[in-house]
């Protein structure tokens, strides 16, 4: 795996940069080539996508964009030119935060991601982000909404409409009940 690259900025264009490693113009896609000037020196944090027909490399200013970038390709049915296009229209606090704070409506808001794969995110992502006690707490809430009968789609919404101060598995479980009845 790649996971750094230092060379010589060839070309910019709006979504990639050509690097010159070692005599080689490297094709970096990223979400923020702006940030380079041509004929400066570049040093990025990568990521390497091998897929069965194309080896494609994504490169970030900044290595904990790569570590965003790499958690939202872990999502299910996003892909890395998915997350790409999300880093591109979200700086990376404002996807955290949203994130952890389960803004559906914001994600939706974003490039490429529709209501559905919003909700997926935030069900996949809010235990990597935050890593509070509440995410562990709503995957079970969420597993016990699906066996009690909800589809993945109103355990979901109702599990994201519990307020963040109810703390506690029975009493978010209570809430998200309470709330998927109205």
């Amino acid at each position: 795996m790649i996971r750094q690259i230092r060379g010589k900025v060839l070309s910019i264009s709006p979504l990639d940069a050509v690097i010159d490693i070692a005599g080689f113009g490297v094709q970096v896609h990223m979400s923020a080539p702006e940030a380079l000037r041509i004929g400066a020196e570049a040093s990025l944090a990568t990521h390497l996508a091998v897929k069965q027909d194309s080896m494609d490399l994504y490169g970030f200013t900044d290595a904990a964009d790569r570590d965003l970038f790499e958690k939202l390709i872990d999502v299910p049915g996003v892909g890395p030119k998915t997350a790409l296009a999300i880093l591109r229209r979200s700086p990376r606090a404002a996807l955290m935060g949203a994130i952890a704070t389960r803004d559906l409506a914001y994600l939706t808001k974003v490039a490429g991601l529709g209501k559905k794969s919003a909700e997926k995110m935030l069900v996949e992502l809010a235990e990597k982000m935050d890593g509070g006690s509440h995410d562990d707490t709503d995957t079970e809430v969420f597993e016990t909404l699906v066996a009690l009968g909800y589809t993945e789609r109103e355990a979901r919404t109702a599990v994201q409409a519990v307020p963040r101060e109810i703390s506690g598995k029975e009493a978010r479980l209570r809430a998200a009940l309470t709330g998927a009845s109205k």
